[in-house]
């Protein structure tokens, strides 16, 4: 539960290995075996109490594989971090059967790795010793909400008993957080502590304050809990409870009835955010909110498409998250959908529900229109992603983060619900080399979790280091994704043939201050959060009218795109030409970036596309301005970038085209070996192309315009 990235506009929750503590919320609809589908049932591996703080044995450095047939999920360490929490009723605070039932289940928020590989539970901020509190408290609703779905999950997926208990138990406790009357009523309290008592105002301060003063990321997440346990229990299958099931339809209700009075009171109107017209209507201004309380109610539409209530709202808000995609196959964040109405150069990892959210409600909805989007982000976007390094945290516009579980499962949920809803196959072969990161394809060349204990990691930073604790969020969103695996035998298995990250070559950064200075300067400001992004590496170069600036660049052995990243001034201030030794590549505006409108700075940090591309083996571009300008830094995209992996099931790449044509990359074919490979266009369906069945020491492989191809080396 924690959203510390620095300058964005989430307050930070915890100090943890840097950046590796960059997160919110995200799943979707699993796809795969349907509800209540037999399956081998998970083990729970034992879990103790000494001297009255909470342990759970069981962290390996190297988990052992599966065996085989064996079920991925293993939700022993989130049955460990679960906690009866007291509930006493009040005038705006109540539950279902909460005389009956004075208690209810809640995750600890934290769990820290002790040196013998046990775990010890802890809240968010300090504790007080004489209280008992923490300054933030012991659970909040993000990771009770999204507790609960884990739950829901597996107990469809496999019929086990006691994921169905710990889901109502969850419900439960997630609904006495929500504010049940008064003008606040619909919104939800955060933060709680471990003896029950709310924390409406944590220390530090979050916005909104009081927590259920307005609209905010955990109503959202419980509109996704509440949606998928009205899915669950409505059901006339084996555990269905009429009873609970309209007691959750209530409560969703509720916090609709919040959201049209407030952000969704907006529909159909439009601020304006550097120029550029953005949707109003989003829940707290994200994309990433509204996708993740369109799951659920995505998820309630599937179960009952008469309410109508429900129906709109879906509608409405995966409207307004489609509207949020931006770029292009050559023009930055290439098809991502944007998380934030308030920037235009920020893309965040944790909020990669959105096109998992447009595709699996353009289905229910019957709105193939609105599928779009996620094609564009998981087609185009997500590989280029891959090719980057990896779903680092956030692109502020450049990749530089480290790497959370939350990420890597968005990006996975994500390919998996659009692959279904577009009929687009290709897409599962880049979600099995997202899920690797799970199996040791990752950064630290580690295994991120223990499938013999069901704990994960807290991250991984950009050098390797590994945060070894095994929190709520992290453990939930890896049981996610392996919840996804198991519901879909096929990719599972391509998942666990994955275990190493040979090598990425995609898109890349090469500091503007890196350059030769013409009529200009380095300027370091004190901050290096422009209020919408980040400068790269802190600094930028600032050139005066008719200065220049040659940066050097490595060498490639093919043509890249260049984006030279230029903070734009609203007012107009001419332009920089760009070229290399051998051509002219284009110009950039060094301002006219628009209106500020709704932003926390005026200006914007944006990556700009070139009219041509860098030719090969060029070391160099220069810029000239012919007004003041701003430059971070540049973006170089090689035409066909690529992501090999290796495994138990061989040598795997993919190649991701940034082309407007057909590519052909040469592949150096070992003796013995031959080569497969599967094109797909840049929807991820397939198309056709050479199977390389000889026994050639070259092959080639064939890129589809903006698509991408999955290459294997097999035994002859």
């Amino acid at each position: 539960m924690t959203h510390n990235a620095v300058g964005f506009r989430f307050t930070p929750r915890r100090s943890a290995l840097g950046s590796v503590a960059l997160a919110s919320a995200v799943s979707l609809l699993l796809w795969g075996a349907g509800a209540g589908a037999a399956a081998a049932q998970p083990g729970r591996a034992a879990a103790s109490v000494a001297g009255g703080t909470a342990t759970a044995v069981g962290s390996t450095t190297t988990p052992p594989a599966p065996a085989a047939g064996q079920p991925l999920t293993n939700l022993a360490h989130l049955d460990f971090l679960l906690d009866a929490v007291p509930l006493t009723q009040t005038a705006e605070h109540t539950t279902y059967r909460l005389a009956e039932q004075p208690t209810a289940q809640a995750p600890w928020t934290y769990a820290n790795r002790n040196a013998d590989g046990s775990y010890t539970r802890i809240g968010g901020g300090s504790l007080d010793a004489g209280t008992g509190h923490w300054s933030q408290g012991a659970y909040n609703a993000d990771d009770i909400a999204r507790t609960a779905v884990v739950y829901l999950r597996h107990w469809k997926l496999t019929g086990d008993a006691s994921s169905r208990d710990h889901a109502v138990q969850t419900l439960r406790a997630l609904t006495y957080l929500q504010t049940a009357s008064g003008p606040n009523a619909g919104n939800v309290v955060l933060w709680q502590q471990a003896d029950g008592t709310l924390t409406p105002s944590a220390t530090p301060k979050e916005l909104p304050d009081p927590s259920d003063s307005a609209e905010s990321y955990w109503v959202a997440r419980t509109l996704w809990a509440l949606g998928e346990g009205y899915a669950a229990f409505s059901g006339t299958g084996a555990g269905g409870d009429p009873a609970f099931a309209a007691f959750l339809q209530d409560r969703l209700h509720l916090s609709l009835d919040a959201l049209n009075r407030q952000s969704l009171a907006r529909y159909g109107t439009f601020d304006v955010a550097d120029g550029v017209k953005v949707p109003a209507w989003l829940i707290a201004g994200g994309a990433d909110a509204s996708a993740e309380a369109a799951i659920g109610l995505a998820a309630f539409s599937a179960a009952d498409p008469g309410d109508s209530v429900v129906r709109t709202a879906l509608t409405r808000l995966t409207e307004g998250v489609a509207a949020m995609s931006s770029g292009s196959l050559t023009q930055w964040p290439f098809g991502a959908i944007l998380p934030w109405n308030k920037s235009q150069s920020l893309w965040h990892a944790w909020g990669g529900l959105a096109p998992a959210a447009v595709a699996t409600a353009g289905t229910v909805l019957g709105r193939p229109d609105l599928l779009k989007a996620a094609v564009a982000d998981s087609a185009q976007f997500t590989p280029q992603l891959l090719a980057a390094g990896g779903a680092d945290n956030a692109w502020s516009p450049t990749p530089g983060e480290a790497q959370i579980a939350y990420g890597v499962d968005s990006r996975v949920e994500g390919l998996v619900a659009t692959a279904k809803a577009a009929n687009a196959p290709g897409l599962l072969d880049v979600a099995a080399i997202y899920a690797g990161w799970f199996f040791g394809a990752n950064r630290s060349g580690l295994p991120a979790y223990n499938p013999a204990t069901g704990t994960a990691i807290d991250g991984i930073e950009r050098d390797g280091r590994v945060n070894p604790n095994s929190g709520a969020e992290s453990t939930i969103h890896t049981l996610l994704t392996m919840l996804t695996l198991d519901a879909n035998p096929e990719l599972r298995a391509k998942a666990l043939g994955i275990e190493k990250t040979v090598a990425t070559a995609g898109l890349s950064v090469v500091e503007a201050e890196s350059g030769t200075i013409t009529g200009g300067s380095v300027v370091t400001p004190a901050s290096a959060w422009t209020g919408e992004a980040n400068l790269s590496g802190g600094a930028y170069v600032s050139l005066t009218k008719g200065g220049s600036l040659s940066v050097p660049v490595p060498a490639n052995d093919q043509a890249r795109n260049v984006y030279p990243i230029v903070n734009q001034t609203e007012a107009r201030s001419g332009n920089t030409s760009w070229a290399s030794a051998r051509a002219a590549l284009g110009s950039t505006a060094n301002g006219g970036a628009g209106a500020q409108g709704i932003t926390d700075a005026p200006g914007r940090l944006l990556p700009l596309s070139l009219s041509r591309t860098l030719p090969a083996g060029s070391t160099a571009v220069t810029g000239t301005s012919s007004g003041a300008a701003a430059i971070d830094a540049l973006l170089l995209q090689p035409l066909v970038s690529t992501v090999t992996v290796t495994g138990p099931a061989g040598d795997s790449t993919l190649y991701v085209s940034a082309a407007r044509e057909s590519s052909v990359r040469p592949v150096l074919v070992p003796r013995g070996f031959r080569l497969e490979q599967a094109a797909y266009d840049a929807a991820g369906r397939p198309v056709a192309h050479a199977d390389e069945r000889g026994n050639p020491a070259r092959a080639s492989v064939t890129v589809a315009p903006g698509g991408f191809t999955v290459t294997h080396l097999t035994r002859r």
